[in-house]
């Protein structure tokens, strides 16, 4: 057996089954298209599950595939075994009702004999209990001795998930030899020692389980297969663990470097190490596909592990951020094989950055508030903190719970553990019922299914906004139908259709279809499987039947206006990179004929003058009338003349390529215009954020642009009267009419102030005494918190030793301050507590230091009450 790459064996593994006639498919996204069900693609199968329910079409009937998956389930055990990764590559050959047991059991023999070159006699292979087939195939077929066919059982063996397709298995092991065993004489495949590697599982669906429980067998069964290439790479290197194979080594490496720290020294570093390894490997294959760091779903899991890498590495002693002098080593390793990890690269280390260097403000935070709660325990002088709160620290602040351990060790503090796990639990509920919601919305059968898989539409609207077509199929009320009458809603499919299905951003068109016989408007038209255009509408006169020929005609306005507002996103993407940077990626649009919506991925709001010069250039561009041309090539050849590629979208090896002359070039399926000229106008209407790291600009063209720009004539027309000035001199009045508001607000405040300070008197004869301690607890009218705030300072100084709790009422707002001195603090008192729960009685809260503290309130009704509170919360404290 010859020692073999990772990135040679998966060369290896495509090009054998290329040879067997199976098409060579790419690693689909991450991200799940159209399956609920998943949060991430875990497995080399997941993607492919419309070609295997029937409910898609696959380029081929053999296929085969290395597809990237991430599994977080064992996260907790990463870098503590050798075996346990978020991050992996699964190897998959596929038959979708192709080739079954025969050839999927033959080929993969031959695979591991003669092209990875495996030893026979260290060979094994299981096969369900009650599997004769495959057995008989192992053992007569490719000779395989009885003695090394293990049959196991349903729990190891078969493959069902609930309901539907299923099926046996059969996997081949490796024997690692003895000295990896548990030394029982009928140790084999199936004991728990790690002697036998279960490296290749062969999973041949042929049956559809009944909700009665019976195995119904498929009229045409299936293969899927799937290798683990980082398993398989330890065997063909004889190393023992994932993180010991050659492309985990050189990130590895990289780890040790920037820690100086020795590996196979320190188990705690050791674990440090592996973690940052495998994590950097995930989250830079996520951000490649678009995910974004966020507190929920998929960007919360590229959060968490980012977050714990860089946890570790500040455990390993790295001071500085560092995962993105990782990101380099993973894209030397895997660019080859994952091109568009090089072509993000600097996209990918700007977002990993930016989240690096919010963790370490979070690192920060969460180390003001953990202080805040060992103040408080001291105080009250209780040497444990509550897991409630170790939890709040850890799901709200990020902040991590290895961390606040350390820190408390030091403060001789300990953790509620049982308490921590009890909300966590409580966490793992919540997403165990989300992610069954998740499921019950998941894979459903499409309405279409059961329709002949020879049912297609042609798209001809690339130009065109009228064709004719024959009607191949009417749904109404999620049944197929012969006929539909006037006032049916219905779903139409066509031959030929000139209607854009809603796709790549672009809002699906809108029209009519008529003949002698029937007229129906068409609100809306979207994408379907197996290459389907489905049409939405409704008949409003007449009879529609199956087969009948049917003229089909778009709203030619509306495309037009949307055609106006889809070029124009292309321009804007192209201003943006030349205006803000290369690293901007479009993360999302949609596009109507009234406007145009354009996110993207950029960790700052654009300034007044970016979007200004955004708007120049695209203006400019329009004026030089600069001409559209769409044209189709290979994906190959577009990539070298530099076509943008968009997140998410798959592509086939022909693509369509829509340039602006001379400006952009991007893939793109959508319609536009011929020349940009007829754009006429493009106005920003609005910029914000929309998602971590993700902006949103929303624009309008044409005939809609200059109303925008005449509504705001109007309005400065307007104000212009109310101010009594000419619009030239607008600001210059504005300007002047502010300071002297100001001025004015600020002689009210002094004011207040001044009448408020001369009651100190009156405050004072109000309080009262709890033990040596004198408490002020007082309500005021009309006055802001800084106001209130000064006031506060100045009792505090009058009463020598206490406690003051002001509070004032404006109108539909509540504010509270508390102080304390010094003598008053050491006794016990904390002003942030006691504001606190007197907030919370008025709807509010806050919080602050035991020496001040202040808060804000809804409920003014609730003002006397909350003051009342005062005296009961002090007394508690001085216990």
């Amino acid at each position: 057996m010859e020692k073999m790459s990772l990135n040679d064996i998966r060369s290896s593994f495509l090009n054998f089954f290329a040879s067997k006639n199976h098409y060579v498919g790419k690693s689909y996204s991450l991200v799940p298209e159209n399956d609920k069900s998943l949060l991430l693609i875990n497995s080399g199968m997941a993607p492919l599950k419309p070609f295997f329910m029937g409910i898609d079409t696959p380029p081929n009937k053999r296929m085969v595939t290395c597809q990237k998956c991430i599994r977080t389930g064992d996260i907790e055990n990463v870098g503590k075994t050798a075996r346990h990764g978020t991050f992996f590559e699964m190897l998959g050959n596929f038959s979708f009702g192709d080739y079954f047991k025969v050839e999927s059991i033959q080929w993969g023999w031959e695979y591991v004999t003669e092209h990875l070159k495996m030893p026979v006699e260290k060979l094994w292979v299981s096969v369900y209990e009650q599997d004769d087939d495959a057995y008989e195939i192992w053992n007569k077929t490719i000779g395989v001795p009885a003695e090394r066919i293990v049959r196991l059982g349903k729990a190891d063996n078969f493959w069902e998930i609930g309901l539907g397709p299923c099926g046996p298995c059969s996997e081949i092991y490796f024997d690692r030899g003895e000295k990896y065993g548990c030394g029982h004489e009928n140790c084999k495949p199936g004991c728990d020692c790690d002697r036998y590697v279960e490296f290749w599982n062969h999973v041949f669906t042929q049956f559809d389980k009944d909700e009665q429980g019976n195995y119904n067998p498929l009229p045409k069964p299936n293969i899927d297969t799937g290798m683990g290439l980082e398993r398989v790479a330890c065997i063909m290197q004889g190393v023992d663990s994932i993180f010991e194979v050659d492309t985990m080594q050189q990130i590895l490496e990289g780890v040790t470097t920037l820690s100086n720290q020795k590996y196979g020294v320190s188990s705690k570093s050791d674990i440090s190490i592996r973690i940052i390894t495998d994590h950097i490997r995930s989250v830079t294959f996520m951000v490649s596909d678009g995910i974004m760091p966020s507190n929920e779903g998929r960007g919360y899991v590229l959060r968490r592990l980012l977050r714990r890498a860089a946890k570790h590495g500040k455990q390993l002693g790295i001071q500085d951020t560092f995962l993105t002098a990782l990101v380099d080593r993973v894209i030397a390793v895997s660019g080859q094989a994952y091109p568009e990890l090089i072509e993000k690269q600097e996209y990918i280390k700007k977002v990993i950055s930016v989240e690096e260097d919010r963790f370490r403000e979070t690192i920060d935070q969460g180390s003001e508030i953990l202080r805040g709660f060992v103040e408080e325990l001291k105080q009250q002088k209780k040497t444990c903190l509550s897991g409630e709160n170790a939890f709040k620290l850890y799901d709200t602040y990020g902040f991590p719970i290895e961390l606040t351990k350390e820190i408390l060790e030091e403060e001789r503090i300990e953790i509620d553990e049982a308490g921590f796990k009890e909300e966590m639990e409580k966490q793992r509920v919540r997403a165990r019922s989300a992610r069954q919601n998740m499921e019950d919305e998941g894979w459903k059968e499409d309405i279409f299914s059961k329709l002949s898989a020879d049912i297609r539409s042609t798209f001809e609207g690339y130009g065109n906004t009228q064709t004719e077509g024959k009607v191949l199929a009417i749904m109404k009320n999620g049944e197929a139908v012969d006929t539909a009458m006037q006032n049916d809603e219905v779903i139409l499919i066509l031959d030929r259709t000139p209607f854009y299905p809603e796709g790549g951003g672009q809002i699906g068109d809108k029209g009519f279809m008529e003949n002698e016989a029937v007229k129906v408007e068409i609100f809306d038209c979207r994408k379907g499987n197996n290459e389907r255009i489905l049409h939405y509408g409704k008949v409003v006169e007449g009879t529609l039947a199956v087969n009948t020929q049917i003229k089909a005609i778009v709203d030619r306005e509306l495309r037009k206006a949307t055609e106006r507002n889809h070029t124009a996103t292309h321009l804007l993407h192209k201003a943006l990179k030349e205006t803000v940077g290369q690293h901007v990626e479009q993360a999302g649009s949609y596009v109507t004929p009234d406007r145009l919506r354009f996110d993207f991925s950029h960790f700052q709001a654009l300034t007044t003058e970016e979007i200004d010069r955004i708007e120049e250039s695209i203006n400019e561009r329009i004026l030089m009338g600069l001409g559209v041309k769409a044209e189709n090539m290979s994906l190959e050849e577009a990539k070298k003349i530099g076509a943008t590629a968009l997140f998410g979208e798959k592509y086939g090896n022909t693509v369509r390529v829509v340039s602006i002359d001379g400006y952009s070039i991007e893939l793109c399926g959508g319609t536009h215009i011929e020349n940009i000229g007829q754009i006429g106008i493009f106005k920003i209407i609005s910029e914000g954020g929309v998602a971590a790291g993700v902006r949103r600009i929303e624009a309008v063209t044409g005939l809609k642009a200059y109303e925008t720009i005449k509504e705001k004539e109007n309005k400065l027309s307007e104000l212009s009267k109310l101010l009594k000035t000419s619009e030239k001199e607008l600001v210059h009045k504005t300007e002047s009419l502010i300071q002297e508001l100001k001025g004015a607000q600020k002689e009210l405040e002094a004011l207040k102030l001044k009448l408020a300070s001369g009651s100190i008197d009156e405050i004072l004869e109000n309080a009262y005494r709890i033990k040596d301690l004198k408490v002020v607890s007082y309500r005021l009218e009309g006055l802001d918190m800084d106001s209130l705030r000064n006031l506060a300072d100045k009792v505090r100084d009058r009463i020598g030793s206490g406690v003051v709790v002001l509070g004032t009422a404006d109108q539909d707002k509540v504010n509270f301050v508390a102080m304390a001195t010094d003598d008053a603090v050491k006794q016990g008192i904390h002003a942030g507590n006691i504001i606190k729960e007197v907030a919370k009685i008025a709807g509010g809260g806050g919080g602050g230091r035991p020496n001040m503290a202040q808060a804000g309130a809804k409920d003014v009704a609730k003002l006397e009450e909350a003051l009342q509170k005062v005296e009961e919360l002090v007394r508690s404290q001085l216990k």
